[in-house]
């Protein structure tokens, strides 16, 4: 499958639970960084989208787990976006490595607000699609 965006990362020690696999809230930190850093490869800052009174925001967040991350491995977090009305829409992947067996599966909806008020796109962003 082609991905938009693709992040190699390293699962750290302190983002596994007691059963020594990656805790599922640590998953949504994986799939935040890597929509940030693909936002960012465009050029495309939050800070300064923020300064202007524009947030990107997480509407809706679904993720099934299929095969746990271990402390050091390696794996791709793979990013596709889409748009539905006013949401973007990431669907994420990721793939332990060098194997990759396939971890988790999700999909964010984000929604951009606009001076407090929700818009149905913001330029910079739709250029992304």
């Amino acid at each position: 499958m082609e991905y938009r965006y693709t992040l190699e990362m390293k699962v750290r020690d302190y983002e596994c639970d007691l059963q020594g696999i990656v805790n599922n809230a640590n998953y949504q930190h994986y799939c935040e960084h890597t929509r940030h850093e693909f936002i960012a490869s465009a050029g495309i800052s939050f800070a300064e989208l923020h300064e202007r009174g524009i947030d990107a925001v997480v509407a809706r967040l679904d993720m099934s787990f299929k095969t746990p991350l271990r402390s050091a491995d390696r794996f791709l977090s793979c990013l596709n976006v889409s748009k539905d009305g006013a949401r973007y829409v990431f669907l994420h992947k990721l793939y332990r490595l060098p194997d990759m067996k396939l971890c988790m599966l999700g999909h964010t909806d984000v929604v951009c607000v606009v001076n407090g008020r929700l818009a149905t796109g913001v330029p910079e962003l739709d250029a992304l699609l």
